[in-house]
């Protein structure tokens, strides 16, 4: 289980996936295939996000719809802050949850994300924001960031700009960790901040071509290019395969990410 302890500051950065599957989540509603009926507990994905522990810091980049579960799973009872990657509801519809650790910690929440991605979720989570605030709602703090390293409590991050279809997502660096999801193109100087990090994590919608996610064949050029010593493939959709078939067919360095798995650097 992952969760946030103040005093343990031996680990110098833990990741957990808090879930690894893309907007529909798998099983897909409805669907009999072989992946959604897997009996696999890897082949069961909720939306997309990971948990940070960084240095005794507790960061949650995107509240996806399952933020609630994923907390509960994981027993995380602290959070720093949120960073978002973009705007989609998949990546930010979790944000009401987020008033738990209002309650715990007696503050707001800060929470990263561009302008753009922060206007939308104003609009979308209006009662948030107004004034007058109905009692119990979110308090959050929002920050705006761009496309250059900035910190939060001490700890640097450095954002990758990348592109989902025509939208601009941040990936994000810290220490030799990258996070990268929801992309179908990375230019070679957003690439070259990647190079270095010992461990990347990767969009891979399927195996055949899609309009703005990477497909498996073309996430796996990515890596290479970047030749970090561990990768993970994230935001998976039924489509994919199953975990166990698609795992045997990847280079040894990379590996399928699933839900509740943890990394320690």
């Amino acid at each position: 289980m992952s969760f946030f302890n103040p005093v343990n500051l031996v680990i110098l950065l833990k990741i957990t996936f808090l879930g690894t599957g893309t907007s529909t989540g798998v099983p897909f509603i409805g669907c009999n295939c072989s992946v959604c009926t897997s009996l696999d507990f890897r082949d069961k994905r909720l939306r997309t996000s990971i948990h940070l522990e960084v240095e005794g810091r507790s960061f949650v980049v995107d509240t996806s719809p399952d933020f609630r579960q994923q907390m509960l799973r994981e027993r995380i009872t602290h959070l720093t802050a949120v960073l978002f990657t973009h705007q989609h509801k998949d990546h930010t519809a979790g944000l009401d949850d987020i008033r738990a650790f209002n309650f715990i910690q007696q503050h707001d929440i800060p929470i990263y994300g561009t302008l753009p991605v922060l206007d939308q979720i104003k609009r979308e989570f209006a009662y948030i924001f107004t004034e007058e605030k109905y009692p119990g709602v979110p308090s959050v703090q929002p920050c705006v960031i761009e496309n250059k390293p900035f910190e939060i409590d001490t700890i640097r991050f450095t954002p990758i700009e990348v592109m989902h279809l025509k939208l601009p997502v941040l990936g994000f660096r810290v220490h030799d960790f990258t996070y990268i999801t929801d992309a179908n193109f990375i230019a070679d100087e957003e690439l070259e901040k990647v190079k270095g990090s010992k461990v990347v994590v990767l969009n891979a919608l399927q195996k055949t071509s899609h309009v703005s996610h990477f497909s498996l064949d073309e996430a796996l050029a990515v890596l290479e290019k970047i030749k970090p010593e561990q990768a993970y493939l994230t935001h998976l959709s039924h489509r994919m395969g199953t975990h166990a078939a698609v795992s045997a067919e990847l280079p040894p360095y990379v590996k399928i990410a699933y839900d509740g798995l943890q990394i320690r650097l």
